[in-house]
């Protein structure tokens, strides 16, 4: 008897600050909050505010931020080559798929470089979830297949990654 397929789509947040290390992590941080500093200036033309909080909070209009400042970091995204960055498969390979991403500010200071905060939320391409074992899921992507079988992966749910959606 065959089970009804469950479709997921998962969620990875990325959460990239000062202490960051990686070179394409250190990137991200660097350009975004360039352009932010860039793009605060329209949102704060009186010098009233100095956080990203505060012009949200007092600002109206100034929820566009996330994506003015999102430009400058479409590039890296692009370098990830559609593969969602630190979510590995029990053989230690990236393997999830993604197309959709949301740039966020979580914070900055435009007098101090080391609070400003920004998350990538990766949404996965749609998997096959067909089942779970222990504390791993095992997942296919329903079109690599190989002689009439299905290749699938399997991983552990890591901190920053849920299950975004299902059907």
């Amino acid at each position: 008897m065959r089970r009804e397929e469950r479709i997921i789509r998962l969620c990875y947040r990325k959460i990239i600050d000062n202490s960051s290390t990686s070179t394409w992590e250190k990137y991200v941080f660097d350009d975004s909050y360039s352009e932010f500093m860039m793009q605060f200036q329209f949102y704060n033309q009186k010098k009233e505010y100095t956080t990203f909080s505060q012009v949200i909070t007092n600002v109206p209009g100034s929820e566009k931020l996330h994506f003015l400042v999102s430009t400058a970091i479409v590039g890296y995204i692009k370098q990830l080559n559609g593969i969602v960055p630190d979510v590995l498969n029990n053989s230690g390979k990236h393997f999830l798929p993604f197309k959709n991403f949301r740039f966020e500010i979580i914070n900055s200071d435009v007098t101090d470089r080391s609070r400003h905060k920004v998350a990538v939320n990766f949404f996965s391409d749609p998997l096959i979830w067909h089942d779970t074992i222990g504390s791993q899921l095992l997942v296919s992507t329903g079109d690599k297949k190989d002689k009439e079988e299905i290749l699938t992966e399997m991983f552990s749910i890591q901190p920053l990654l849920s299950i975004y959606s299902i059907r």
